[in-house]
């Protein structure tokens, strides 16, 4: 059967019923309850990517019910709440791009999914290619719909709004939450098309999804979340939708994205609503369906699968010569091995994989850049109850896997970073920092620095400890 012909099939076997309201189950990610749903067969195994919802809720408002049935015809839907939201936990503080992450993961380990097509939609954008970037092995495919790179203005997406217009919107969503008016009028501007019930039972679900202070804290962290780099690291076939008028969601946003994603497919779809539940169906389902048939059936087969966004952290002891010649080579290899003890005790703690240790200096990754970062705040502030110094370099990027160990320039990158690093110092490049906004980590800006042997000027950060 040519290739065609068996998407065509795959297309007609997968359109079936499904359930109307499907049981809502609970995942464990960590201390934390997630609530999921799954409604469909596969393949493929699609999760839908929601920041803010209510996974029962959603399903009375009769045109997400429509929506989310349709697609769970052509595949297995997998939907879930983020911690904070809807029905899983709640903790203090607002989620990270990584927990988020391991939501997902979770989720996945809990149905049985070894892979999965992400489908991203607004500001769950940076999630999905993150997430997408950090486990290629778990992603089957990424579909990003009327999304965006980040969020506030910048030289490279000149079109999105500033800070400041960014801020004043977080301060509108704490103070105008509950405001059956504004969001009314919230609802309206993003779906034009939207009939006033279901305004009405949309702004329920909002308004019982999160609260006030969590609406507006997830806004003001999006105003720091930038996921640009990592766009040309994606290694996973990609769909990048958006609908031509949509008022908040500029379509050059759309065109960023798939200019910088590998092979990326861009389609400009009709409209001018943002949720894929509202406005025209036929043109969108149709390119959905192509795309999950040509993902089962392979047609984007090749794709390297051996490259992944990893954080390396690279730590050093300083005056380690001095300080060996000082102690006598007993009580040096004494000291050396509690140092190591300590560093692999907090590399336990913080999910971080030893790749190598050479003399004193341990060079290990970690999927993601926030427990990087605590890691080696960690170690900085428990190596002077050894007497010891260290200095503390990260860097995320893609990394090449060999032996199940990262490699490649992003390897050398973070080494360099770290030798940049001053005593007693966790000094981070940009991407790092770029990546862990709402974390709660602070940094004080080190410059533009030239790192031996690796092209350009890169701008450096130290961890306020």
């Amino acid at each position: 059967m040519n290739g065609a012909a068996s998407r065509s099939a795959y297309i007609v076997r997968t359109r079936k019923t499904v359930p109307v309201q499907p049981e809502t189950q609970y995942a464990k990610s960590g201390n934390v309850n997630i609530a999921y749903q799954v409604v469909g067969e596969g393949p493929p195994d699609l999760v839908a990517v929601d920041v803010i919802s209510h996974i029962e809720l959603d399903w009375e408002v009769p045109s997400r019910a429509r929506f989310l049935n349709r697609l769970a015809s052509i595949c297995r839907l997998l939907r879930a709440n983020q911690r904070g939201t809807g029905m899983s936990d709640r903790e203090a503080g607002i989620p990270t791009l990584e927990m988020r992450m391991d939501d997902i993961r979770a989720v996945l380990d809990a149905v049985g999914s070894e892979r999965a097509v992400l489908f991203g939609l607004g500001d769950a954008a940076p999630l999905s290619v993150l997430f997408a970037a950090t486990y290629p092995e778990r992603t089957s495919g990424l579909i990003l719909m009327n999304a965006s790179p980040r969020f506030v203005k910048s030289p490279s997406l000149p079109w999105l709004p500033t800070r400041g217009e960014s801020q004043r919107q977080a301060d509108d969503f704490e103070r105008r939450w509950g405001d059956t008016a504004f969001a009314y009028e919230f609802i309206g501007k993003a779906n034009p098309s939207a009939t006033e019930e279901e305004r009405r039972s949309v702004a329920r679900v909002f308004r019982l999804s999160v609260s006030p202070g969590a609406a507006s804290a997830y806004i003001r962290m999006n105003i720091d979340v930038d996921v640009c780099d990592v766009l040309p690291l994606i290694r996973v076939p990609t769909l990048v939708m958006h609908r031509k008028d949509v008022g908040a969601w500029d379509i050059r946003s759309g065109r960023y994205l798939a200019d910088h994603i590998p092979g990326a497919r861009f389609v400009e779809l009709p409209g001018a609503d943002f949720s894929p539940a509202s406005g025209d169906q036929e043109e969108l389902f149709a390119e959905l369906e192509t795309f999950l048939a040509d993902v089962v059936t392979g047609k984007h087969a090749g794709i390297e699968p051996d490259r992944v966004l990893a954080t390396v952290l690279f730590s050093d002891i300083v005056g380690s010569t001095e300080k060996a010649a000082s102690l006598g080579d007993r009580s040096w290899r004494e000291l050396l091995q509690r140092h190591h003890e300590l560093v692999r005790r907090e590399l336990e703690r913080f999910r971080g994989q030893e790749v190598d240790t050479a003399g004193d200096g341990f060079f290990a990754s970690f999927d993601g850049p926030a427990r990087a970062i605590r890691c080696g705040c960690a170690i900085s502030e428990a190596i002077p109850e050894l007497g010891l110094e260290v200095r503390i370099g990260l860097h995320t990027g893609e990394c090449e896997l060999v032996e199940g160990k990262v490699a490649g320039i992003a390897v050398h990158t973070g080494a360099r970073v770290a030798a940049m690093a001053k005593p007693g110092e966790v000094l981070v490049s940009s991407t790092v920092k770029d990546l862990v906004a709402g974390s709660g980590l602070a940094f004080e800006d080190r410059g533009r620095h030239e790192l031996k042997g690796i092209p350009g000027a890169w701008h450096l950060y130290a961890v306020q400890q």
